[in-house]
């Protein structure tokens, strides 16, 4: 009867044992975790991320679409640069960094942020934010020059899915624009020649081929052949200035258009803004351009100004795809 009591106390002792020790490992693990660092490969070199990131900071407009499909919770960003239709925007606990125009970069300090993600119209910041956030990774991903914007977008993608723990959510981004890109390529007819415009204000702008933010790296991944091309050329998001004659005289049969004003609500639009199809469509001047004659226009998605992202490009891919094979 002893004999039996002892050998339960030590079996009880053993198991006892036994869950403190599982119980003990698996705090060790998760502490491990958290306070373990991934190295990331981004524009300026190697980057110690902490993985997972506590609080995280984003100013980079391409990545704000990615950031929210995936469920990143954000401590502060450029809210103000975000297209409405992102839930970011109605998230009254993500600290406003505003434009960066006037930016607000002390909340910075109040986000305690271990990550910032910057690029695009925040680039010119990062020392700033370095000197701000001290404790924090500022990783930008920018497409560099003189690399391929669409494997520079790939990268991007497939970086902050590595940050995030989401290889495979960013694969499926990836696949889908690959498979977009496809589709645009096969419905492109090598004979037509194309030119890209960018519309503000009622204004018409050229976006030359190659050069030209947003519009001029589709003739490059399409392999458009440009109706149209110059000496020197802007890089910025206006274009170019050229008359609705010389559009004429280029004889383009398709046309690539970003509408900037159709980012803002439309108290926000610059005076005369006026919808890209009716600036270009109801032209007396432009009416004989074949492009227009054969309905061949093909618009970025509206958000676009403030997007800029690989979703952009997936979805313009394909809406391009979808016109050119109806007119088939």
């Amino acid at each position: 009867m002893v004999s039996s009591r002892l050998r339960f106390i030590a079996l009880a002792g053993v198991v006892a044992l036994a869950l403190a020790g599982c119980s003990q490992t698996a705090t060790d693990e998760a502490g491990a975790k958290a306070g373990s660092a991934i190295d990331i490969a981004d524009n300026n070199g190697a980057q110690s991320v902490a993985n997972p990131p506590t609080s995280v900071v984003a100013t980079d407009n391409r990545t704000f679409e990615t950031l929210e499909t995936w469920g990143v919770e954000l401590s502060a960003a450029a809210v103000s640069l975000m297209p409405e239709g992102l839930s970011y925007t109605k998230d009254d606990s993500i600290l406003d960094l505003g434009s960066h125009r006037e930016p607000d970069l002390e909340k910075v300090v109040e986000a305690e942020p271990d990550l910032i993600i910057n690029g695009q119209r925040f680039a010119q910041f990062h020392d700033d934010l370095a000197k701000l956030a001290p404790g924090a990774a500022v990783l930008e991903l920018d497409p560099r020059d003189g690399e391929d914007f669409g494997s520079e977008l790939k990268r991007q993608t497939t970086t902050l899915g590595e940050v995030f723990d989401k290889q495979d959510e960013a694969q499926t981004i990836i696949d889908d624009y690959d498979a977009s890109v496809k589709r645009a390529k096969a419905a492109y007819d090598s004979k037509d020649t194309a030119m890209g415009l960018i519309t503000s204000a009622g204004d018409i702008s050229y976006s030359a081929p190659s050069s030209g933010r947003t519009v001029g790296p589709v003739f490059d991944i399409l392999g458009l052949d440009p109706a149209l091309e110059v000496d020197t050329s802007s890089e910025d998001h206006q274009g170019d200035d050229i008359s609705v004659e010389a559009i004429a005289d280029s004889d383009p049969d398709l046309l690539v258009v970003m509408d900037r004003d159709a980012s803002f609500a439309p108290d926000e639009r610059d005076e005369g803004s006026a919808p890209a199809a009716e600036v270009l469509e109801d032209s007396e001047a432009l009416k004989d351009v074949p492009a227009i004659k054969d309905d061949k226009i093909v618009y970025f998605p509206q958000d676009t100004y403030l997007n800029e992202g690989i979703q952009t490009y997936t979805e313009f891919f394909n809406s391009f795809a979808d016109k050119l094979e109806e007119q088939r």
